[in-house]
């Protein structure tokens, strides 16, 4: 942090430029696969300040001015989370939550802003946003929450590699074994299977086979489950997969 930005915030907020300094020689070792805590707000005073906080908990800071600059990083592959300002030039805070919302759906929203409206901080929260600080806020609360997004945004990257894995193992299914796999999981036996497919049995009980060995399935039980979660054959856009819970 520069003089000059260490002397701006002193000014402006000596409570918690004291409780940055008094933490600087407790920064925690940051690993390659550390969280990474985006901050887009206009005022350098505030990205310096949070910056030196987050880096002091281990995760990585990256700091932007604006939503056109913050829109021109690359996509995190670790977990993140977003503090953004609502006041921005150009893009606004609010317009950049629902692109973020769209597009970056495992990275969670948290705003600051230095104006109270009500309006506002309503429909923050109801398209998704984690908390909504007005500052001055207490450095506490804003930690409290960046934990609480980095652990969602955890959970949903690793939802997303679970169903990534499971997408690729279906996909590698044939035609004639996708339909076996979907007669199966509606609960129909196979000699059933084999007549409304036109094939044999011994057909039937083959392709079964490859279907659990390519979907890694140890029981019916559990491709029952798999089936639950791609419901719609993403290769061909085909009708939903029918599945039966008896």
């Amino acid at each position: 942090m520069t003089s000059v930005g260490t002397a701006r915030i002193l000014l402006e907020n000596p409570m918690s430029v004291a409780h940055i300094l008094g933490r600087k020689f407790e920064s925690r070792p940051r690993s390659l696969d550390a969280p990474i805590v985006f901050v887009v707000d206009a005022d350098i005073s505030v990205r310096e300040s949070l910056e030196a906080m987050i880096d002091c908990e281990g995760w990585e800071p990256r700091t932007f001015a604006s939503a056109q600059e913050f829109l021109a990083c690359p996509r995190a592959v670790v977990p993140s989370c977003l503090v953004l300002d609502v006041s921005l030039p150009g893009l606004n805070g609010l317009d950049l939550q629902r692109f973020v919302a769209a597009e970056r759906t495992d990275m969670p929203v948290i705003f600051i802003t230095g104006v109270i409206d009500v309006g506002v901080a309503v429909e923050a929260m109801k398209a998704g946003a984690i908390e909504f600080l007005t500052k001055p806020f207490r450095d506490a609360v804003l930690l409290s929450a960046i934990r609480q997004a980095l652990e969602r945004s955890r959970a949903a990257l690793s939802h997303q590699e679970q169903m990534r894995t499971l997408w690729n193992r279906y996909a590698s299914l044939s035609r004639r074994e996708r339909q076996v796999m979907a007669l199966v999981v509606a609960g129909l036996l196979n000699k059933q299977a084999a007549g409304e497919l036109g094939i044999s049995e011994i057909t039937v009980k083959a392709h079964r086979g490859q279907v659990m060995q390519k979907m890694k399935a140890g029981s019916l039980a559990e491709l029952v489950k798999m089936a639950a979660k791609l419901p719609v054959d993403a290769a061909t856009g085909a009708q939903p997969i029918p599945v039966s819970y008896s």
